[in-house]
């Protein structure tokens, strides 16, 4: 499977800001079913001959978007001009959205699960380690200790899925030059979301450009989504059925 395209080069027609727009309304989607489940669980779909809850099928499409976010951080880090200032963005958010994501999901301030942005923070470094441990060929014993903490932080932190959203990362980043094989181990390393092996599709199609989502203050504004859209449906939440 090394080197062998999902899907042919030919169709390769979604540029990395075109994957962030997708990851974007799958991750809003999603959210919109989970935080209204008195709502979206009481609509019910009539799809082929089967009766599906509306809930049911935003969180199956919600499912999409770790994968498409946690492939743009790899990226990311490969291409990136800065991985130090890349690092301190991705932990200033992940600090910013803490407080939306506790409103949210327990409608005060604490809460024990932690953001998904902590979760890609954990994997950000865990790259940077990967990234030594590869391309050494020496003993690593230091960096792959280090690795293993990370690891070990992402269950003690509860970050967003964990320890096999981090190693999800970590799996991307290892398997970068294999993209079927990528796809089909990655299809089933979240196997307890198995819908998000889904996610390749979009993915299959990325033809290695940036697109038009480009620059510092671009790219901030699509940083941002993540906590404003979770202070926005907290608000809504919060003015029409309470908490």
């Amino acid at each position: 499977m090394d080197n062998i395209d999902l899907i042919p080069k030919k169709y390769h027609c979604l540029s990395g800001s075109g994957l962030k727009i997708i990851a974007v309304i799958t991750m809003l989607i999603d959210h919109i079913g989970a935080a209204f489940p008195r709502y979206t669980a009481s609509v019910i779909l009539h799809i082929g001959s089967k009766r599906l809850m509306l809930y049911t099928v935003m969180r199956f499409i919600g499912r999409i978007s770790f994968p498409i976010f946690a492939f743009l951080l790899v990226e990311g880090f490969l291409h990136t001009r800065d991985r130090k200032r890349y690092g301190i963005r991705l932990f200033v958010f992940a600090l910013l959205s803490e407080l939306p994501w506790n409103y949210l999901h327990a409608g005060t301030w604490q809460y024990a699960g932690q953001n998904v942005f902590f979760t890609l923070v954990f994997g950000y470094f865990g790259l940077c380690l990967l990234e030594q441990i590869t391309e050494d060929r020496g003993e690593r014993w230091q960096e792959i200790a280090l690795l293993l903490g990370l690891l070990i932080a992402t269950v003690i932190f509860q970050a967003d899925y964990g320890c096999s959203g981090f190693g999800f990362i970590l799996m991307l980043y290892l398997l970068r030059q294999q993209p079927l094989f990528r796809a089909v181990v990655g299809a089933c390393f979240l196997s307890s979301r198995w819908q998000a092996g889904l996610a390749f599709l979009p993915i299959g199609l990325y033809n290695g450009k940036r697109g038009f989502i480009r620059g510092r203050i671009a790219s901030m504004l699509f940083y941002a989504i993540y906590p404003v859209h979770m202070l926005i449906l907290y608000w809504i939440k919060k003015q029409t059925v309470g908490f």
